[in-house]
């Protein structure tokens, strides 16, 4: 009997196919059938409205819904997410199964004129959709224009070379599975300015009941899987949104997890970290690394408290 391909959700852009086959190909090695996965190409909220801030308009959950939707239905089998775009709780009935490798982690900064975020005039354009990133920036440089960056990468990339901003910030995991990372001036030291909660990762989420299948096994990379778990305790302490800026980075070297934390006001005029470690060797590695994040988020937003989520004027 001809089994039934394993149904993958991913949305349209070219970064998510791009990673999504990545994660076919995968799958279908695993099974020893290239045709044991097929993608389903899915548009979300998020990639129909371009034209508007995530933060005026619902949140990073609008890359997922549409997606969590099919998966719930049964019309697809898995999904596929950049972690970073996850909300910190996600729907019941699914469930993050599997977490492959992870990609360079970093933000890069990308200009035709000037080679880092230090070489810029005062008053120079900065272009970024994130409200993490702005405030990294307005933390060191006070005195450049945010201006919104809302799109593909491609189309940002369009928006640079038009002159619409004197530089860019985009994930330098994008870039790399694009085939552009030569384009990046610089990378942005991710202690110095930790980057989102599960940057560079992908996620692969099922339902429940599908979180043993033997197909996931050979996707799970456990030191990316312990990093994510202490970025995204942090951003569950922090009760992350687009309406807060969050950056986390985590570090395993054999089995200690070393991880940043920080918190800005969405202006960039103040900030507050904390740094800690974890013991990450043993079954319970996982739990240990979702502790330390929810331990050192929660320290974050006590000390920042209501300053984090203040409405920008």
């Amino acid at each position: 009997m001809t089994r039934q391909p394993i149904r993958i959700g991913t949305r349209k852009s070219k970064l998510a196919l791009v990673q999504a086959e990545q994660v076919r190909a995968a799958i279908a090695g695993a099974l020893g059938d290239e045709a044991a996965a097929a993608l389903v190409h899915i548009t979300t909220s998020g990639d129909r409205i371009v034209d508007r801030l995530l933060t005026n308009i619902g949140g990073k959950g609008l890359f997922t819904k549409e997606i969590e939707e099919a998966l719930l239905d049964g019309r697809i089998d898995c999904a596929i997410h950049s972690l970073k775009d996850m909300p910190a709780e996600g729907p019941a009935g699914l469930v993050i199964a599997a977490i492959p490798q992870r990609e360079d982690p970093r933000d890069a900064f990308l200009s035709a004129n000037f080679a880092d975020l230090a070489a810029l005039p005062a008053g120079a354009r900065l272009g970024t959709a994130s409200l993490r990133r702005a405030a990294q920036a307005l933390h060191r440089r006070p005195d450049i224009a945010i201006i919104p960056l809302r799109g593909n990468v491609d189309s940002r990339l369009a928006k640079l070379d038009r002159g619409e901003a004197e530089a860019i910030i985009l994930a330098m995991a994008g870039l790399n599975r694009l085939g552009l990372g030569h384009l990046a001036r610089a990378l942005i030291d991710p202690i110095e300015a930790p980057p989102a909660p599960g940057q560079g990762a992908l996620a692969i989420q099922t339902r429940d009941q599908d979180v043993a299948a033997p197909w996931l096994a050979g996707l799970k990379h456990r030191p990316t899987t312990l990093a994510a778990a202490a970025e995204r305790g942090a951003l569950a302490a922090l009760e992350g949104s687009c309406r807060t800026a969050i950056g986390a980075y985590a570090q395993v070297e054999g089995d200690t997890l070393r991880l940043v934390v920080e918190a800005l006001t969405p202006g960039g005029e103040r900030r507050f970290r904390r740094q800690g470690e974890a013991d990450v060797g043993g079954a319970d590695g996982e739990a240990a690394a979702r502790a330390l994040g929810l331990r050192l988020g929660a320290e974050v937003g006590v000390e920042g408290g209501a300053a984090l989520t203040r409405e920008t004027s």
